[in-house]
């Protein structure tokens, strides 16, 4: 033996602290840092080397040490020196081997687990449901969520949703479909992530623009947007509905009244005017030209004014006149054959009667017009004249 293995066994023997004949860990002390020849050096890292049982258990005898660069604490009683090239390391517990050897320190160790594992058991398997639950939840959240784009009357928005089919989306978001109103995909398509589904598309418009009435068709979402689409002039227009009002899937009733310029001739003036006016008879007023009693114009007073046209007023006067009127006799004429042919014989002589009537008098501009007859009354009746005509044969002496 070398003189340093000996003085390495030496230093190991006095590191001893566990009596003979003792059964089970011992504690083991191991000595501060302490300066290493180079030649052990050499000669312990040739060594084989053996990893120390940490455990953490209270009922052990332990060994606590701080050990220096290169060097760990080694079970005592073992053939080799302690592992030098270990980084260097505060060593909390060590259970070193017992007198007995490896199969008494293994027989220990599996007593003790088999104390703990039931304890261990019973607070582990309900974490490890938990955490099975969860870990499932999760998986079926992630699977099932779905992101779709909902388009309803041109305005798309993205939707989370669980449903599985389109027409159970369109039930939780509360889309009434039942008016016909189209929906693609149809409500019976499964959903997918990623899907976009359309409800509505072009909705009926009942338009009247300047007076002529029309349907038209349209995907806009609001009036204003819809008049532009088609083409229609709102400045200065009228609108039975506001330019903001949305367009729903069952359409809207739409007047339009654009800008016309309009020309009233009135007392010898002219007046032009611009106007939204619904009738004739509101572009004159809107012109300053006041109607009064009969007054008219040269074209019907509710018709549209189109653009560019020209409306003449019509001062209209009418006055009343009562005048006696003779109502002539009727003359009625019979045969006699007791008069000679040619000759006649009045019976009855006539008499002329008489009726009050009551005519209009119409002038138009201070043009008189045709008197038109309001009202008649006979103050007298007509007497009609009699006369009897000779049919008899002529007599010598009777003349024409």
């Amino acid at each position: 033996m070398s003189n340093s293995q000996g003085s390495h066994r030496a230093a190991r023997g006095r590191g001893r602290t566990s009596p003979a004949g003792t059964r089970g860990p011992a504690t083991v002390v191991v000595p501060g840092p302490s300066p290493v020849p180079p030649h052990e050096q050499l000669t312990l890292a040739a060594w084989p080397r053996r990893t120390p049982t940490i455990v953490d258990m209270p009922t052990g005898r332990t060994a606590t040490a701080t050990g220096a660069p290169g060097r760990t604490a080694q079970a005592a009683g073992g053939p080799h020196a302690p592992d030098r090239t270990a980084q260097a390391a505060t060593v909390t517990a060590l259970t070193v081997p017992a007198p007995g050897g490896r199969s008494g320190a293994r027989r220990g160790a599996r007593r003790r687990r088999a104390a703990v594992r039931p304890e261990q058991l019973r607070r582990l398997v309900p974490q490890a449901l938990v955490v099975a639950f969860l870990a499932g939840g999760t998986t079926a959240f992630v699977t099932e969520d779905k992101a779709v784009t909902l388009d309803i009357d041109g305005q798309p928005r993205t939707l989370h949703t669980f449903a599985d089919d389109v027409g159970e989306l369109l039930a939780e978001q509360g889309v009434d479909t039942d008016d016909g109103t189209a929906v693609s995909p149809a409500p019976g398509t499964r959903l997918g992530d990623g899907d976009v589904i359309t409800v509505g598309g072009p909705r009926p418009v009942t338009l009247t623009l300047d007076g002529v009435r029309r349907r038209v068709w349209t995907s806009e979402p609001t009036v204003g947007a819809a008049l532009r689409r088609l083409g229609v002039r709102a400045d200065g227009a009228y609108l039975s509905v506001s330019r903001a009002a949305p367009i729903g899937r069952t359409g809207l009733t739409l007047e339009v009244r654009t800008e016309r310029t309009v020309t009233v001739m009135a007392d010898g003036r002219e007046h032009t005017v611009r106007t939204n006016a619904a009738t004739v008879r509101e572009a004159v007023a809107r012109a300053g030209v006041v109607l009064h009693g009969e007054d008219t114009t040269s074209v019907a007073p509710e018709s549209f004014p189109r653009e560019g046209q020209t409306v003449s007023v019509l001062r209209i006067a009418t006055t009343r006149v009562v005048r006696e009127e003779l109502l002539p006799y009727a003359v009625e004429r019979s045969g006699d054959g007791t008069l000679a042919a040619g000759t006649e014989r009045v019976v009855r002589e006539g008499r002329d009667g008489s009726r009050r009537v009551m005519y209009a008098l119409r002038t138009v501009n201070g043009v008189r017009q045709k008197p038109r007859v309001l009202a008649a009354e006979v103050v007298r009746e007509p007497v009609s004249q009699v006369v009897k005509a000779g049919t008899g044969p002529r007599t010598a002496g009777t003349g024409g």
